[in-house]
């Protein structure tokens, strides 16, 4: 008798416990979340090569053959790019091009691709003909651009120039003051290789080579 009066007064103790415990359960998932499956990973992004890396970005294409090209209102420089072309020959042809271009539009410095005497060279002659109120027009020519020797980190570029086509005007009548050499000269510059790899104009030399038409 008493262990079944012990049964009886615990039942609605363990009744009441149950049913708190019940009431603490979080509710179950709905169904279609518990049914899904688990999420899975996204596939790593596929890499792309970068434009520098890409061969035909490494280096600019470099011309072959004769072209003409405008550099300012009036002018004209008509390269004659060699069969085999480097970038030598383009640090050459580059800097005819820029400080013909910077004359006719009265700039009074160049420094592109250049090193320090290099660039103070060009300014100079620019500066002279500013001093003068003078630009140039018409159309020069450049020519037999070869790489004469490359030692280590240094190299000579020479060349030819025609210039018997330009005239020198003055920016303040408009009117032709003298023709440049109707004479071929031979031009000649020192480059440098950086660390980077990139060539620059150290200086202008003096030519000793003739030129010929």
């Amino acid at each position: 008798m008493r262990r079944a009066a012990i049964m009886t007064g615990l039942l609605p103790a363990l009744m009441m416990a149950a049913t708190a415990c019940a009431a603490d359960e979080p509710p179950p998932l709905p169904r279609a979340a518990a049914e899904a499956p688990p999420p899975t990973e996204a596939p790593p992004p596929t890499e792309q090569p970068s434009e520098s890396a890409t061969p035909d970005k490494q280096e600019e294409e470099i011309p072959t053959g004769p072209r003409t090209v405008r550099l300012a209102e009036g002018l004209r420089a008509r390269i004659e790019w060699p069969a085999d072309p480097d970038p030598l020959v383009k640090l050459m042809v580059d800097q005819y091009i820029g400080t013909r271009k910077a004359l006719a539009e009265g700039a009074t410095s160049y420094a592109e691709n250049m090193e320090y005497e290099a660039a103070e060279q060009a300014g100079g002659w620019l500066q002279e003909h500013a001093a003068k109120g003078h630009t140039i027009r018409g159309i020069g020519r450049i020519y037999n651009v070869r790489i004469r020797s490359v030692q280590g980190r240094g190299a000579q570029v020479d060349a030819c120039l025609d210039e018997s086509g330009i005239r020198v005007v003055s920016t303040g009548t408009g009117k032709t003051v003298s023709k440049r050499s109707s004479d071929p000269y031979a031009l000649s510059v020192i480059a440098h290789r950086g660390q980077d790899g990139r060539w620059l104009i150290r200086t202008y030399i003096e030519a000793r080579e003739r030129c010929v038409r």
